[in-house]
């Protein structure tokens, strides 16, 4: 039985795909990596279903024949730019008394029948915010607990269906299916926060290419989500029209001399402070200009500033800012540039500001411990951590705590196979069972009656 796993994240600057597998003891393998320039798609969206295809087709067939693995399906990263948030609650009994995952499942396909669902978007992720058993206090693990009914409310992520449907087309192009669909922000959470920084609340902000991905996670749940359309290629552009010069040396530039920090804070001997450097002219590059470095840095420090005033002030406007006391973790390409942590420090008073790299998976293949990894690496512990929060998957299936499994007795565990034979398995099965209890009780009250006439 084949175990390995195919993530993809399709970035606007970079697709990467990763075969990957647990070993015995539940460590997580990488078995082949797959990395290639991004076609095809733009600021979140895929504007060329033929070219992200032959993009993500050029990453998998590398990750693929480096692993020497057969995969049709994989789970892949989602941009948030066409994406829409929702509560929702829920309520079951408990046939057996104790709670089995097939009553968690249940009651989190609950909540998400109450929720009205707009109709041209589909559901990717139903996180629970709490649990409550029998009017008690909120937690967030009622696996094996006893009680009558159980209670939950829960954060829906909708996206865009069409968006979705471009993103199945493109991996046709290549071959593949969608087996998940994961929130690019909340894989970004799931690879860089720690466990105390989920208990108090924390806002992941990764800074990539093109886009500027937000959320918001307080213990197991993501409270806000929310994108922006802007990121480092925005400070190449605004360099190149600035200085008239060609894009590709306005982004040379960019990587080599950009900082935010004043220059009487750099190294005397660094290179950056170089005064001058040349570059072509846009239409006639065998002319040059010289131009100060000074000039360049106002430039970078404005689009910056307005990319984290922004995030600021969304923040402000609903009220998630009240929910991370565990502080702003910064992470995505853009947190290379130097300074960035004091001026977002600058920028979010009084709230710790953090540039994370996401938990690095050693492996012989590829350096994770750099902040431009962090969604894939948010994709692998998604799908093969074996210490995950429950929660319904795209596909509306339980993503399920596996170590609870673990320390389940054989009796528990048939328990919960018996329970799961004969409860119910999906939201039309709720209908008919909720039509049941009211014929039920029609036909009760009826027998009532003939028996106090007779």
């Amino acid at each position: 039985m084949n175990n390995s796993i195919l993530a993809i994240d399709i970035g606007t600057t970079n697709i990467i795909a990763i075969v990957a597998s647990n070993d015995f003891s539940n460590k997580i393998n990488i078995l082949g990596v797959g990395q290639c320039k991004s076609e095809g798609v733009q600021k979140g969206n895929i504007t060329d279903i033929n070219l992200a295809g032959n993009s993500i087709n050029e990453a998998v067939s590398t990750a693929l024949n480096s692993s020497g693995s057969i995969i049709e399906k994989a789970v892949v990263s989602l941009s948030g730019a066409n994406t829409k948030t929702l509560r929702g609650s829920g309520v079951v009994n408990i046939p057996s008394g104790q709670i089995t995952q097939n009553d968690i499942k249940q009651v989190l396909k609950m909540a998400l029948y109450n929720a009205q669902i707009i109709a041209d978007y589909e559901v990717i992720h139903v996180l629970p915010i709490f649990f409550r058993v029998d009017d008690g206090a909120t937690i967030t693990n009622p696996l094996n607990m006893n009680g009558s009914r159980i209670e939950v409310s829960v954060n829906i992520i909708t996206a865009k269906k069409t968006a979705l449907v471009n993103v199945r087309n493109a991996l046709k192009q290549a071959n593949l299916e969608v087996d998940k669909f994961v929130l690019s922000g909340y894989a970004n959470a799931i690879a860089t926060l720690e466990e105390d920084q989920k208990k108090l609340g924390s806002a992941v902000i990764n800074l990539g290419g093109t886009t500027t991905q937000l959320v918001v996670q307080k213990g197991s749940t993501i409270l806000y989500n929310d994108f922006l359309p802007i990121g480092s290629e925005h400070i190449t552009n605004d360099i190149s029209v600035t200085f008239h010069t060609p894009y590709s040396a306005a982004n040379m530039i960019k990587k080599q001399y950009a900082t935010l920090l004043p220059s009487k804070d750099t190294d005397s001997e660094n290179e950056l402070n170089i005064k001058k450097v040349k570059l072509p002219t846009l239409g006639n590059e065998t002319e040059s200009k010289e131009i100060s470095l000074d000039q360049i840095q106002p430039i970078l420090h404005a689009r910056v500033e307005e990319t984290l005033c922004i995030i600021h002030d969304k923040l402000l406007e609903s009220a998630a800012i009240e929910s991370i006391d565990g502080g702003i973790v910064l992470t995505g390409g853009m947190t290379h540039i130097p300074g960035i942590k004091e001026l977002a420090s600058m920028i979010f008073t009084n709230i710790p500001v953090k540039v994370a790299n996401p938990k690095n998976i050693q492996n012989g293949y590829i350096n994770f411990n750099t902040p431009s990894m962090s969604t894939i690496v948010g994709l692998l512990l998604y799908e093969l951590d074996s210490e995950n929060n429950f929660e319904l998957d795209s596909n509306s299936e339980l993503r399920k705590d596996n170590s609870a499994q673990i320390h389940n007795t054989p009796q528990q565990q048939v328990q919960q196979h018996n329970t799961s034979q004969s409860s119910l398995n999906d939201i039309q099965e709720i209908k008919s069972v909720k039509k049941q209890e009211k014929k039920t009780k029609g036909l009760s009250g009826l027998l009532d009656k003939l028996s106090r006439w007779l």
